[in-house]
C-alpha cells in the first residue's frame, strides 16, 4: 500500500483559531504513518506560518483573496494533484466547501473538520447540500458535534469528535495573587463582536456604578487585534476603565502566566482553545455558557459562568470571582487538575488514531503518489 498523503486544507494561516492547533493534529496523523502538507487558501496575517514550518508541514499559501472561490478551487485541485495527495482534510467553511467540491472530482476522499459554532446562512446551505460527499465529519468538541448534526444533517454514524486541545503538563502555573499587588485579569481573542468584549466593558461599568469595590486594584488586559479596537478604546477612555488592549499576543503562555483570573465573554464559541489554555495555566475562568466552555467550566469549582450577551449576569460572575482574590489560586489549581485529566496528551493522540483508523486506516486502498512538486502559485 502506498503511504497516505494528506492535503490539510485551511482557510488561511491567520494567527489564532483553527490554524494554530494544526501542528499537533498533523503530528498524530504523521505518527499513524501519513505525510501531511498544509494548503492555505489565503494568507491573512501569516502568524500561524512559523509553527507550521517548524513542524515540517511545508505550508503552501495561495496568493489570492477571500472571495475568488473559483480560482481558489482550481488552485487547490492543481496543487493537491501535483503534490500527489491521497486524501483531503479540510478545516472551516470555505476550505470544506471547496474540498467537498474538489475531492470527488479528483477521486479523493474528504475528511471534513468542523470548528465553527456560527455559520453564515449561505455557507450553512452549501455545507448541508454537500455534506454527503465527505467520508467522515470530525467535530472539535461535543457542542460542535451537536450543531453539525442539527444544522448540516450529518448522521451520528458519519461523525466523530476529536477535541482540538491537548493539555501541557509542563505548562508553568500562574503565580497566586498576593495582598498589595494589583489583581490582573486577562483575555485572549479577536477584537470582534462575537467575542463580547463590549459586554465585558459594560459589566465592569455596572460593577462600578453599583458600588462594588474589589479588595485589590483590578487591571484587565485584552490581548488581540480586530475591527472593534477603536470602538472599545473609545468606551475605555470615556469611562476611565482599568483596561488595556496590548495587541496580538504571540506567546499566550507568557501572557497567561501574568494573570490571576481569565475571562471569556463570548457571544458564541466552538471549542475555545484560549479558555482551556487558561485552565492549563492554573487560572480560574469567568466565561459565558457557549460552546465547550459551558461544559468545561463548573460554577465555583474551576470558574464561574454567565449567560452570553448579559452584562448584568457577567458582572455578578466577576463579582463572585473578585470578592475573595486570595481564593483564586485554589480554584485555578482544581481547574488545572481536571483539565490535565480530561484533555491529556495520551487521550488526544488516542482520539486521533481512532479517527485515522476509521477515515484512512489500513483498509484504504491508497492510489499511487505523483512526484512531489514545490512552488507557489495563485
Amino acid at each position: 500500500m502506498t503511504q497516505a498523503r494528506i492535503a490539510y486544507v485551511i482557510n488561511s494561516v491567520e494567527g489564532g483559531g483553527a490554524a494554530l492547533p494544526v501542528p499537533a493534529i498533523a503530528r498524530v496523523l504523521q505518527d499513524c504513518g501519513a505525510q501531511v502538507r498544509v494548503f492555505a487558501l489565503t494568507r491573512r496575517d501569516g502568524r500561524a506560518l512559523p509553527p507550521m514550518e517548524r513542524a515540517g508541514l511545508d505550508p503552501l499559501v495561495r496568493e489570492g483573496g477571500e472571495r475568488d472561490h473559483l480560482q481558489a478551487g482550481r488552485w487547490l485541485m492543481r496543487e493537491a494533484r501535483a503534490w500527489g495527495a491521497t486524501h483531503l482534510w479540510t478545516s472551516l467553511s470555505r476550505a470544506t466547501i471547496l474540498g467537498l467540491l474538489a475531492g470527488p472530482r479528483m477521486g479523493l476522499p474528504v475528511i471534513a473538520w468542523q470548528h465553527a459554532a456560527l455559520l453564515k446562512p449561505w455557507n450553512r446551505r452549501l455545507l448541508r447540500a454537500l455534506q454527503g460527499r465527505a467520508r467522515l465529519w470530525v467535530a472539535d468538541s461535543a457542542s460542535v458535534a451537536r450543531l453539525t448534526r442539527d444544522r448540516l444533517n450529518v448522521t451520528a454514524d458519519r461523525l466523530e469528535t476529536w477535541p482540538i486541545f491537548a493539555a501541557e503538563p509542563d505548562m508553568p502555573v500562574a503565580p497566586a495573587w498576593g495582598p498589595g499587588a494589583p489583581l490582573r485579569i486577562g483575555s485572549l481573542g479577536r477584537l470582534h463582536h462575537v467575542k463580547g468584549y463590549d459586554i465585558l466593558l459594560e459589566a465592569l461599568s455596572l460593577l462600578r456604578r453599583n458600588g462594588f469595590v474589589a479588595p485589590a486594584e483590578v487591571e484587565l488586559a485584552i490581548a488581540g487585534e480586530g475591527s472593534e479596537r477603536e470602538r472599545l478604546l473609545a468606551v475605555i477612555s470615556a469611562q476611565a476603565l482599568p483596561v488595556s488592549l496590548p495587541g496580538y499576543e504571540d506567546n499566550p503562555r507568557r501572557f497567561l502566566h501574568r494573570q490571576h483570573l481569565y475571562v471569556q465573554p463570548s457571544r458564541s464559541e466552538g471549542f475555545c482553545i484560549a479558555v482551556h489554555e487558561a485552565l492549563n495555566a492554573g487560572l480560574p475562568v469567568v466565561a459565558t455558557r457557549v460552546g465547550e466552555p459551558a461544559h468545561t467550566i463548573r460554577n465555583g469549582v474551576n470558574g464561574w459562568l454567565a449567560a452570553p450577551g448579559d452584562a448584568l449576569e457577567l458582572a455578578q460572575a466577576l463579582r463572585g470571582a473578585l470578592r475573595q482574590p486570595q481564593g483564586l489560586a485554589g480554584v485555578g489549581r482544581a481547574g488545572r487538575e481536571d483539565l490535565l485529566f480530561r484533555f491529556s496528551p495520551a487521550r488526544f493522540a488516542a482520539d486521533g488514531r481512532a479517527i485515522w483508523e476509521r477515515a484512512i486506516g489500513t483498509a484504504d486502498q491508497v492510489r499511487p503518489v505523483a512526484p512531489t512538486r514545490s512552488g507557489r502559485s495563485s
